[in-house]
């Protein structure tokens, strides 16, 4: 622009010089397989990604958890990741090192009662779409129910 050149002159070499990488790319390009080696291309590039971020200090520990979560959500048939699927939960505490990667799902609740178990193996897990107490009255009048009868003899005089 100093030398007198058109905004929009300038704007098309940057559209041609485009073009042309693009075009020299395809011409050099060569397919890999990621999965060969264990993913160690895919690993390369997650270092690569990381090396100026907060994590440098354990790229290859962050590198191979991006690689795993991706890998986890990844359709290889159409070349595609939808990064919805994953998620990134922070805990205080502990340090990047304990960061670690969870192929599921992570239930985060804390205990009701301090003699709950802190540990359940095969466990069965009950998902509710719908209220779990019974029904509040729209009355403002006070309401006992004090059995499993007198709660669905209230649930069918509401229906």
């Amino acid at each position: 622009m100093d030398k007198g050149l058109h905004p929009l002159r300038i704007a098309d070499g940057f559209e041609l010089a485009c073009e042309i990488a693009v075009k020299r790319i395809d011409e050099i390009q060569e397919e890999i397989d990621i999965q060969k080696h264990d993913n160690e291309f895919l690993k390369k590039c997650a270092v690569t990604a990381l090396g100026s971020k907060v994590v440098s200090n354990c790229q290859d520990h962050m590198a191979d958890i991006a690689v795993k979560s991706v890998l986890a959500v990844a359709d290889l048939e159409r070349k595609d990741v939808n990064f919805e699927h994953i998620k990134i939960v922070a805990k205080a505490g502990g340090s990047l090192e304990d960061t670690t990667f969870v192929n599921g799902i992570i239930i985060d609740k804390d205990f009701s009662h301090p003699q709950m178990a802190k540990e359940i193996n095969d466990a069965k897990v009950c998902i509710l779409t719908c209220p779990f107490e019974p029904p509040k009255p729209k009355t403002k009048h006070g309401l006992e129910i004090k059995s499993a009868e007198d709660y669905q003899k209230l649930f069918e005089l509401e229906q």
